[in-house]
């Protein structure tokens, strides 16, 4: 498995975690309809992700994952969510 790869599936598999996390516990997201996009727009990042990873298509997939994150992060930094990497 070359490095990117591993890169990737560390990644995917960490944001696999918090979004799980994310949806089954509300006391950690502020329900709003922005915040519920953001998650939304997240896990859409790593389903693609995942399908460009199974591609063989290893830059997209993880730049892709880096989009799914830095949501993740912003909703972080701003408060919104609560989770740790």
């Amino acid at each position: 498995m070359s490095k990117i790869e591993n890169m990737v599936n560390k990644y995917i598999k960490s944001c696999r975690r918090v979004l799980k996390e994310l949806r089954s516990s509300s006391a950690k997201v502020k329900a709003c309809k922005e915040v519920s996009e953001l998650i939304e727009w997240a896990e859409n990042y790593l389903k693609d992700a995942e399908f460009y990873l199974r591609e063989g298509e290893l830059e997209v997939s993880l730049a892709t994952i880096a989009y799914c994150e830095g949501l993740l992060d912003a909703l972080r930094l701003l408060g919104l969510a609560e989770f740790e990497w």
